[in-house]
């Protein structure tokens, strides 16, 4: 083998770790931000904005697979619940009522996804926007926990048809990125009467049916550029995904009984504010 020979093969491997790297930092990410009120979509852009890893190898295709390890790291933890609930709706009014609650709220985010898609895609997934969002969602974060909200749900099962519908169309600001899919629900949760820990546990209700949706959606859109790829990097991010995932959602309703949502608000309002700051200074 030549000296060009050998550098070509030596600058291969290296590529090849430093991309598993890259997959495994995002996939870390997704998973530790899809399911609390920072916006894992928010993060995503802006880490692709600020370190250039918006590449070819970390298209479409990774976004849509890495994000699949999230849906299925839910999936996993409701799935008994998930099965119960499918066998009670036909015998229990409760349980069809849920259910008709859940799709209730889904419908806004889906009609509006549907033909809004192109707008936001083209407009608004811009990091100036971003981060002007970071920091307006942190703000918001910091009123609600400050204004003492009476809470009158304590079970996210039992919450009104009307409220589910309600939940739903506040949603919808989330489709702007930087917002946050689950801090606008909990948001909107809280504000129409819930308590922290039944917002919060919708969310994760509620992010069954939008996640699956916007993944098959994009999935459909552009199944043509998944052949390719290095499957190793795909693995490290949809399993560094689907752990980090699991772990959230497994402690996320202990910390918010206990906690205020000040740490989630804070991180918004610096990342925003540093990324601004980046932007303004040519970054």
């Amino acid at each position: 083998m030549n000296f060009d020979a050998m550098m070509a093969a030596l600058a291969g491997i290296i590529t090849a770790h430093i991309d598993i790297v890259k997959a495994l930092v995002l996939g870390i990410v997704e998973g530790l931000t899809e399911f609390l009120p920072v916006s894992s979509t928010g993060h995503l852009l802006l880490m692709e904005h600020f370190l250039g890893w918006g590449d070819d190898a970390f298209g479409k295709s990774f976004a849509i697979l890495i994000q699949l390890g999230a849906i299925l790291a839910l999936l996993t933890i409701y799935f008994g619940r998930l099965w119960r609930l499918a066998l009670g709706m036909f015998t229990s009014w409760a349980a069809a009522r849920f259910v008709i609650g859940v799709l209730i709220a889904f419908l806004p985010a889906a009609v509006v996804g549907a033909f809004a898609i192109g707008f936001i895609k083209g407009v608004l997934f811009n990091v100036w926007i971003v981060c002007t969002m970071f920091i307006i969602g942190g703000f918001v974060l910091l009123w609600v926990d400050r204004k003492n909200l009476e809470a009158r749900y304590h079970d996210a099962t039992e919450f009104t048809l009307p409220m589910y519908l309600g939940i739903g169309i506040i949603q919808c600001v989330a489709m702007i990125p930087g917002v946050s899919r689950s801090g606008a629900t909990i948001v909107g949760a809280m504000l129409l009467g819930a308590d922290r820990r039944s917002a919060a546990e919708f969310s994760f209700w509620l992010a069954m049916p939008t996640m699956i949706g916007a993944f098959a959606w994009e999935l459909y859109k552009s199944h043509a550029d998944l052949g390719g790829g290095n499957k190793m990097v795909i693995a490290v991010g949809f399993a560094a995904s689907f752990v980090c995932g699991w772990i959230v959602v497994k402690t996320f309703l202990r910390y918010v009984q206990r906690h205020s949502f000040a740490l989630f608000a804070w991180w918004r309002i610096i990342v925003g504010v540093a990324g601004l700051a980046a932007l303004a200074l040519g970054h």
